[in-house]
């Protein structure tokens, strides 16, 4: 059959056409596969710190250990451990960017050429050692191991932290599983033999002969093996046998707003690592630092503003900028203003949380104004006279103790009165 030049062009357009599909195809089928992103619940962009937090908080949830019977947990443990696999490893997960679950299998990575992914257990050892049973009452195959002491750290935070929220990223340095030997302190399996002095039991069993058919048993703990039934023939070359190491880790507080100096974030399992025992919980505890304008009682604000006397006596209009500066706090006062007098401006606070906020039916605290007189340094003989005349017209309250109260304060602030004046806005 003749081709002619017009007929070829249209058939190569055609193959080109049909390539571009079966591509597209194929893409849209890789990306169909699992979502290793979805899975951990990190964003594509992640870094590898966040990608390696969330597997440890999700792994050690989703333990079958910790959710025996449950066979949705254990699935779930699996597709963790697969998830971490891929996205800690910068090539595989590169390939998979672009190529999705399929590009790994034709790269030959985890899960292609039926090699299959790693032992889901080997890769949680990583962080938390082998053999780590969560049940401390003892149910369950093996004996339950002891848990390992907490970590207090005393985190300072600002008001302003406290009143918008935020997320402070803290390094710390810790004891860790040795990835080498997964805390064997072994160079390789083959080199943990069995004590040959107690068999591999733990313990030695002396007999005292005291007499005629008289024997004493007696039993200690193997000084040979230490009690652990088992010897390193050859120790680790990166934990010299000591079985851990140390790493350093970042943890993110998420500070809520309205959360208070004082209160506690625990992170369960992120204190020191040992293969004997449980890591135990770092704690932060959170410590508020003084601010320039306020200070915090509960989810209430005081501040003291400092007005003129003639502000006092006329009245007066100010703002001052609130913690985050967004807005500013008009303050107004139209009559006279004695000194320590109180002004509570509802729900000008701090923010409540959520339970509080259902309670009160309110979703700030209150800010509570209290004012004190800045009096004038000098009067002179012109102006006193005018003073004088001011205030012969002037009608007074009549608290003689009030006014002959003198001043605790140096420079012109007035303390407040034994009766302290209070008004809402």
């Amino acid at each position: 059959m003749l081709l002619y030049p017009g007929h070829c062009r249209l058939l190569r357009a055609a193959l080109v056409a049909l390539y571009i599909c079966v591509l597209c195809f194929g893409i849209v089928g890789a990306a169909a596969g699992k979502d290793y992103y979805s899975i951990l619940g990190v964003s594509r962009d992640a870094s590898q710190q966040d990608i390696k937090r969330q597997y440890k908080t999700l792994s050690r949830k989703h333990h079958p250990d910790k959710n025996p019977g449950d066979e949705r947990a254990h699935e779930r443990f699996i597709e963790l451990a697969e998830a971490y696999e891929v996205l800690s490893d910068d090539e595989k997960r590169e390939i998979y960017n672009r190529y999705g679950e399929e590009g790994l299998k034709n790269q030959g990575g985890p899960g292609g050429g039926g090699a299959g992914f790693h032992d889901p257990f080997d890769i949680f050892a990583q962080f938390f050692g082998g053999h780590v049973r969560f049940d401390r009452r003892g149910s369950g195959s093996g004996r339950a191991k002891p848990r390992g002491p907490d970590v207090h750290v005393r985190v300072p935070v600002t008001l302003l932290e406290l009143y918008t929220g935020a997320e402070i990223e803290v390094d710390i340095a810790k004891q860790a599983i040795c990835p080498h030997c997964d805390g064997s302190g072994a160079a390789t399996p083959d080199d943990i033999e069995t004590c040959g002095v107690c068999g591999g039991s733990g313990v030695r069993v002396v007999k005292h002969i005291l007499g005629p058919g008289i024997v004493q048993q007696m039993q200690s703990t193997c000084d040979e093996c230490s009690g652990k039934g088992k010897k390193v023939s050859k120790p680790c070359p990166h934990c010299k046998g000591s079985r851990v190491h140390r790493e350093a880790d970042v943890l993110t507080i998420r500070i809520e707003p309205g959360m208070q100096g004082g209160e506690e974030l625990s992170f369960e399992g992120e204190a020191d690592q040992h293969p004997d025992h449980e890591p135990g919980s770092v704690v932060f505890h959170l410590q508020q630092q003084p601010h320039s304008t306020f200070t915090r009682q509960g989810n209430d604000l005081h501040a003291d503003v400092t007005i003129t006397l003639l502000d006092a006596l006329v009245g007066f209009n100010k703002t001052i900028p609130h913690v985050d500066h967004k807005i500013a706090i008009e303050l107004s006062r139209a009559g006279v203003t004695p000194p320590g007098h109180i002004q509570i401006l509802t729900g000008r606070g701090m923010p409540l949380r959520q339970h509080a906020a259902a309670a009160s039916g309110s979703a700030f605290g209150d800010m509570h104004i209290t004012y004190w007189i800045q009096f004038p340094k000098t009067v002179d003989a012109a102006a006193k006279m005018e003073l004088v005349n001011i205030f012969d017209s002037v009608a007074w309250d009549g608290s003689d103790a009030a006014s002959r109260q003198s001043s605790r304060n140096h420079r012109g602030k007035q303390a407040p009165s034994e009766s302290l004046v209070h008004d809402e806005l």
